[in-house]
């Protein structure tokens, strides 16, 4: 059959391009809670599983040479805990360090001490496993992908944004539209999450995502650049209404740099023009934005902002609970308490002045935690994925032509962000936020995509 020109714009999405977007969108709905007693854990994992298995069963193989270091940061992060688990002599066990208070169990009871795995809380480290089958499935389709869906993935990730975001609108305009599966708490404005930091970091990656979206290639699509102008706005509005602290640093941070990722690809759209458009343009859209911030703001309903400046940070829990947090962190080194085991650590030592009706499920600076938790080997691994973050951010950044191969770059920036949010939150805990991870990951490991553009020419049928 002779190839048309409409055959050639047609394109057909693979099973694992077709999986992973279903994914997503179970992710979207039920991925937004980190906690592991909500229903979403169950359906999250379970659609996890099954996909897996068809994406494996049925799908190509998964190109491992193409992000060798995630899959390796990915393998020790499921083998740490998995070693967590295994029992030890009772003799090598008390000699871990904060484990005697524990030991006093059998000596009170009167029998032998029992063999006993480092992990403290072992259902937790086993469920901390669990939850690692989201990246892992994450990983796995996005290896199966083929350059061309390679590209497309960020159409997929930024409608996923856009929806988590329509879901926000509408709880800042008073819809009661609460989280289907997660904890039911107060409904805020969160979209699908049951934290609006992890809501936050989602559209400011979204900042990211949008401008290079719409100004990738030698040309552009026309149409997507008032879209992606008009998202990018209204991911920073949805911001301001959040009431998320961590939210606002890391939105300025993504609208700075998916301009600076953007700013050849906007160079070469406004190039007809005189070259103070372009400025004149980012200052425009710039000076909308704090407009209707400081409007927003007057009218009592820049949450984010009110909160910032009405909330006593000595008065903030997490500030009130960072030395004892120190104190666990001295306790439990190097061996660490085992992952997942935070909460029920805490409340052993957490003195009287801190006890309130306040639930404190995570020390809120992840990157503290993952080493309470891991130890030393912890500390290694994370200290590993920094590491390659920073080399192969480097090498991404070196790269040029800029918007031939923009994908690296907001994958960059996008681990950037997560890993400042992690410093006072915990985001990448929640399913949702892990597969984003995972995605700009493998964008950013992915080598080839400097030898071409990156995201679909605007010839190309979407």
């Amino acid at each position: 059959m002779p190839i048309t020109s409409r055959s050639r714009l047609a394109f057909t999405p693979s099973l694992p391009l077709t999986l992973l977007v279903a994914f997503f969108l179970l992710l979207l709905i039920a991925g937004g809670s980190a906690r592991a007693d909500v229903s979403g854990q169950v359906i999250v994992r379970g659609g996890a599983t099954l996909i897996m298995i068809v994406a494996v069963l049925f799908g190509p193989r998964p190109a491992l040479a193409e992000a060798k270091a995630v899959w390796l940061i990915l393998l020790a992060c499921i083998a740490l805990p998995a070693l967590q688990l295994i029992p030890l002599p009772p003799a090598l066990w008390q000699a871990l360090p904060g484990r005697s208070f524990f030991s006093q169990a059998a000596t009170i009871a009167g029998g032998p001490q029992p063999w006993r795995p480092i992990t403290l809380v072992p259902g937790a480290t086993l469920n901390a496993i669990g939850a690692l089958l989201i990246p892992l499935t994450t990983l796995i389709l996005m290896l199966q992908l083929s350059d061309n869906e390679h590209r497309r993935t960020p159409d997929a990730l930024l409608f996923v944004i856009t929806i988590s975001m329509l879901v926000g609108l509408a709880q800042f305009s008073g819809v009661n539209i609460g989280t289907p599966f997660g904890d039911n708490g107060p409904v805020e404005v969160s979209g699908f999450f049951n934290n609006r930091n992890h809501f936050a970091l989602l559209l400011a990656i979204g900042c990211i995502i949008a401008p290079a979206w719409a100004f990738s290639g030698k040309r552009q699509q026309k149409w997507r650049v008032p879209v992606a102008l008009g998202l990018t706005v209204l991911f920073a509005l949805c911001i301001l209404a959040s009431g998320s602290r961590a939210g606002l640093i890391v939105g300025l941070l993504g609208l700075g740099l998916g301009t600076i990722i953007s700013w050849r690809g906007i160079g070469n759209a406004v190039a007809r023009y005189p070259r103070w458009v372009a400025p004149a343009a980012i200052g425009l859209i710039g000076a909308a934005i704090v407009a209707v911030a400081v409007l927003s703001f007057a009218a009592n309903r820049a949450v984010s902002i009110n909160r910032v400046l009405t909330i006593d940070a000595a008065q903030d829990m997490r500030g009130q609970a960072l030395p004892t947090v120190m104190t666990l962190f001295e306790t439990y080194f190097p061996a660490g308490s085992g992952y997942g085991s935070f909460d029920p650590v805490f409340r052993i030592h957490e003195p009287f002045a801190l006890l309130s009706p306040v639930y404190f499920n995570h020390a809120h600076n992840d990157l503290l935690e993952v080493v309470l938790d891991g130890g030393v080997v912890g500390l290694l691994i994370l200290a590993g994925a920094l590491i390659w973050w920073g080399i192969a951010s480097v090498r991404s950044w070196r790269a040029r032509p800029i918007m031939r191969n923009p994908l690296p770059k907001v994958g960059s920036a996008a681990i950037l962000l997560t890993g400042l949010a992690s410093a006072v939150d915990y985001p990448a805990r929640t399913p949702l936020i892990m597969a984003v991870l995972t995605v700009t990951a493998v964008w950013l490991a992915r080598k080839d995509f400097a030898s071409g553009p990156a995201l679909p020419q605007s010839g190309r049928h979407l």
